[in-house]
């Protein structure tokens, strides 16, 4: 049985993962911060890295550490690098097997998505500019790679705090009105349509770059009009506003997405609708 060290494993995508990938895997959890008996791993910290490294001895890296908040990357551009493209080379120094890297639609400008994988990059963000220097460092000095860029991953359990769907979810489950977006365009993707994705990636040796997400392009104000529907929630809370009244840090791409044929020929797939992937969400929660 092959075995692959999991970075990053406490977030949404992480338990994801972990429940598509532990029954023919074997697995080494590892994050920053550990719960139960998983490995303590900082990827920015070198000699921690190559302790682990030793210790495990993975024939495959799955690596979902990254800093992901974009406006914090904006302000931290040196913090934001020294996780997600040094981190990316810690992980790296030494290691000749499968690597998997999780990428972002941030490495686009997000002007005339969705985007696939021959479009032209140009992030706009700190955020997006690590993720694009990991994903080109990799191409050009690890071989035996896959990048799998994604977007607006969700799902709704106990680790997924950084969920929209949560968010929308609880908000109005408790009667709050919410502001979301209208003019920030991607393809919503279910934790549990792109986990299943990797196995299925490594047993083809996959050594390339990939681009997924679910089947539905749609601006966030109506992915939370949708998730309010499936939830039967009151979609009279739902405003619809502009990104520019968030005033945030960082700049967004707006108009973005991903293309996803080369995937879906590649492992024989389809994906799913926003609706569908709501749908099976809710059906698990009041089980």
């Amino acid at each position: 049985m092959k075995s692959i060290l999991l970075t990053g494993s406490y977030g949404q995508f992480g338990e994801a993962c972990i429940k598509h990938l532990k029954s023919n895997f074997k697995l080494f959890i590892s994050d920053v911060i550990v719960l139960d008996n998983g490995i303590q791993l900082d990827i920015a910290d070198e000699k921690t890295v190559d302790q682990v490294l030793a210790e495990t001895n993975p024939d495959i890296i799955l690596n979902l550490g990254a800093m992901t908040d974009v406006d914090k990357c904006e302000n931290d551009p040196s913090m934001a690098r020294a996780i997600n493209v040094d981190g990316v080379k810690n992980l790296c120094r030494g290691f000749g097997g499968h690597f998997i890297q999780i990428s972002t639609d941030y490495v686009f400008d997000g002007i005339a998505g969705p985007y696939d994988e021959l479009d032209e990059t140009n992030p706009i963000s700190v955020y997006g500019r690590t993720k694009l220097d990991a994903d080109e460092w990799l191409r050009a000095n690890h071989t035996r790679t896959t990048i799998l860029r994604t977007n607006v991953l969700y799902s709704y359990t106990k680790l997924t705090q950084a969920s929209f769907v949560k968010w929308v979810v609880d908000s109005l489950s408790q009667g709050k009105k919410i502001n979301v977006v209208d003019d920030q365009w991607n393809n919503p993707t279910w934790t549990e349509s792109l986990a299943p994705l990797i196995g299925k990636l490594i047993n083809i040796k996959a050594f390339d770059l990939f681009h997924y997400g679910d089947a539905d392009l749609m601006n966030r104000y109506d992915f939370a009009l949708i998730i309010a529907k499936v939830f039967d929630l009151d979609t009279n809370l739902v405003s619809p506003i502009s990104t520019a009244d968030l005033n945030q840090t960082a700049p967004r791409p707006l108009r973005s997405g991903l293309k996803t044929e080369k995937i879906e020929s590649a492992l024989g797939i389809v994906p799913n609708s926003v609706e569908t992937c709501l749908e099976k969400i809710r059906k698990q929660l009041v089980k």
